[in-house]
């Protein structure tokens, strides 16, 4: 073999050998995911799990390919700014908000780092994109913006409580996406001739009174709007409404889980488990400000029927045969 030979032979293998380095050195890169919920990690891991599995099924390992670094405010709003600043000076690829308020708090803090909403309310009307098909900015993900189930779900419960003309409604003003439920809840309602009762909560330090409120108005039913705050605490709203015999509607299913009457809403493991879908595009290169946020595609009504015979409740077939699921 000639001189130039064994050049060409030492270039092609120096360039094979670099190549390989290189991607040895980018499958080796660890992701290092953020993950900040306004509400509790502890009490809904189902949604983290969910979360994890979109990973999964996209190829990634966890403690391999990717970390995650976990941060909660358990409802407390006043806490979001300090998380979101931590979560932030650690540099991460993404960092993935459930909730609304916690993506507003990464909004103030970083215009760059890709945000990845798990489940949001409106985040075209409380700003964090431009618009749904061309989010523009640092900023996608899902959305459960559907206000008109507010009216759906008072519809469904005068429907199901005979005689009924008085409702507590538990919801979080601080959530504008609750704001919207309201009004929706306040137009259905007088349609319907129903008397409104509102129970308005902030923090967990605040259920307790919105009880003993709701407790003195003598209301005929509850109705409790899809929150993290409200979602954190659901085993205690859960027990309060069976402790005065209220028949109960919700916004997600997991009240009905934990022994709810009945919910109508998104199966919030679904847009967890999406949410992996948009990690793992900004991952390998997409811009968040191109990709389209997600809207809801369905809506599930699911009703406890041993919850309702415990109240003395008869479902009426009309509202039985729209359930997509009955728990027997």
């Amino acid at each position: 073999m000639n001189g130039r030979a064994v050049a060409n032979v030492a270039l092609a293998l120096s360039l094979l050998w670099g190549a390989s380095a290189a991607a040895a050195q980018r499958q080796a890169k660890v992701f290092r995911i953020g993950y900040l919920s306004s509400g509790s990690i502890a009490a809904s891991p189902h949604l983290l799990e969910a979360f994890r599995q979109g990973l999964r099924e996209a190829g990634y390992i966890e403690g391999q390919d990717f970390s995650l670094e976990l941060r909660a405010s358990e409802g407390k709003a006043d806490r979001l700014p300090g998380l979101a600043a931590e979560l932030v000076r650690l540099q991460p690829d993404v960092i993935v908000t459930t909730g609304t308020l916690a993506p507003l708090a990464v909004q103030q803090v970083t215009r760059t780092i890709p945000i990845v909403l798990a489940v949001a309310g409106d985040p075209v009307g409380s700003g964090l994109v431009t618009s749904l098909a061309r989010p523009g900015g640092n900023i996608t993900g899902l959305s459960i913006l559907a206000p008109e189930l507010g009216g759906k779900r008072l519809q469904l419960l005068k429907e199901a409580v005979p005689g009924l003309s008085r409702v507590a409604v538990l919801w979080n003003p601080a959530n504008p996406l609750n704001k919207a439920v309201w009004a929706e809840t306040e137009a259905a309602a007088r349609v319907l001739g129903l008397q409104l009762q509102s129970l308005e909560v902030r923090g967990p330090d605040e259920f307790a009174g919105a009880f003993e409120a709701a407790a003195r108005g003598r209301p005929g039913a509850l109705a409790a709007a899809e929150d993290p705050l409200i979602l954190a605490q659901r085993t205690q709203v859960v027990a309060f409404a069976a402790k005065r015999r209220l028949p109960a509607m919700y916004g997600l299913r997991e009240f009905v889980d934990a022994g709810g009457l009945m919910a109508l809403g998104v199966h919030l493991p679904d847009l967890f488990r999406r949410a992996a879908v948009y990690v793992d595009k900004i991952l390998k290169g997409a811009k968040p400000g191109d990709l389209p946020v997600e809207q809801p595609a369905r809506f599930e009504l699911v009703i406890n029927m041993k919850t309702a015979k415990a109240l003395g409740l008869t479902i009426p077939q009309s509202v039985l045969i729209r359930a997509d699921q009955v728990i027997q």
